[in-house]
């Protein structure tokens, strides 16, 4: 467990938390350009020296009113948004550089991050012939080769387009559920987020405002003003069942099925999906004659203000939580409170392949 209890001023801005980090699976931490996301991973990492208060993993105390451990003494791997190869040396001799310095550690091995991140066929090449997402690849199993405790990965994706990212994803999914090293994850990208997380806190203005297991937090409406009306939205888990002649995959929720767009992933496995509260339209009964062919029952748990003219309703289908974003009059109109049976209408289309995922959560609680 990393414990946090610091404070850091300077040019008008102030970072002041309180937190404890798992040491586990990947906590994301996310936020606005600019509310200290990354001045935070640089405290943990020793390489912000000017931090006053206290920084400790588990009862190994790396900084106090008396005492600062240096950053190579922290056992600490970083990824920083551009990737900080050696331009003079191959993938193999990058990596072999790490492995050498981490030799004697416990970690994985560097066949393991080799096989992981796929980067057989890089190994003799240099960084100025990798695409960006290569490049991204190469830095991430170098920091991992490190052998750390914790990896802090600040917005490593930053500087890639989508097609990059999305073609990155699956292997930090895999590092994820394959090396176990545990990961601390900064974005200002909620796709990311969703995709990798199975814990988040939200900062703002310095200060972390929420904290929690991500798929609670995410159906949380109070949580919904830190995200934003377009990032609010909430992550439900199914099963995915058939691969549809027409193109579409059916997966099986908790309390009925949904269609979306073709998922590259075997039958049988898991899935997570991020459902955005504003693509969600609520009914008191089941409709028909729709071109909508999500129609999920969901139970009405409780409604918030979310600005003069909106609401947020939080659902439960089953085990999972939804959430959708309407305006007070379609709320007063249908007679929307808590304990109410309705229906909750997800388009097909609406849900974007970035915002579906392998689920994780039963590995990592």
């Amino acid at each position: 467990m990393l414990s946090i209890d610091i404070k850091i001023e300077y040019q008008g801005f102030m970072l002041q938390t309180c937190q404890t980090v798992l040491a586990s699976g990947v906590t994301a931490l996310f936020g606005r350009s600019g509310s200290g996301k990354s001045t935070l991973l640089r405290v943990i990492s020793g390489l912000e020296a000017r931090a006053k208060g206290r920084v400790a993993w588990g009862d190994e105390v790396w900084q106090d009113d008396s005492h600062f451990t240096p950053p190579h003494k922290r056992g600490i791997g970083f990824v920083f948004q551009d990737t900080r190869l050696f331009p003079h040396l191959t993938v193999a001799r990058n990596l072999a550089y790490a492995d050498k310095r981490a030799r004697g550690l416990p970690g994985a091995s560097l066949d393991d991050i080799v096989d992981a991140l796929d980067l057989g066929p890089l190994m003799a090449r240099n960084p100025a012939t990798l695409s960006g997402g290569e490049q991204s690849r190469c830095a991430i199993g170098r920091a991992l080769l490190t052998r750390p405790r914790m990896l802090l990965m600040d917005e490593p994706l930053a500087a890639l387009d989508a097609t990059r990212k999305a073609e990155i994803l699956p292997y930090l999914e895999r590092l994820r559920d394959q090396i176990g090293t545990p990961i601390l994850y900064v974005s200002h990208n909620m796709a990311e987020v969703t995709r990798l997380a199975n814990h988040l806190m939200l900062i703002d203005a310095g200060r972390i405002t929420h904290s929690g297991p991500l798929s609670a937090l995410l159906a949380d409406p109070a949580a919904a003003p830190a995200l934003g009306p377009q990032e609010a939205g909430a992550v439900i888990t199914a099963t995915l069942t058939a691969h549809e002649a027409d193109g579409l995959s059916r997966l099986q929720t908790a309390t009925a099925p949904l269609f979306l767009p073709h998922i590259d992933a075997p039958l049988g496995s898991r899935q997570r999906i991020r459902i955005l509260a504003q693509d969600v339209i609520l009914a008191r009964e089941a409709p028909t004659g729709l071109s909508a062919l999500n129609i999920l029952p969901a139970v009405v748990s409780q409604i918030s203000s979310d600005g003069d003219a909106a609401v947020m309703v939080q659902l439960r289908a089953g085990n999972d939580l939804i959430l959708a974003r309407v305006t007070r009059r379609s709320a007063a109109a249908l007679g929307l409170c808590a304990g109410m049976a309705c229906f909750a209408i997800v388009k097909s289309v609406s849900v974007a392949p970035a915002h579906i995922g392998p689920d994780h959560n039963a590995t990592h609680q």
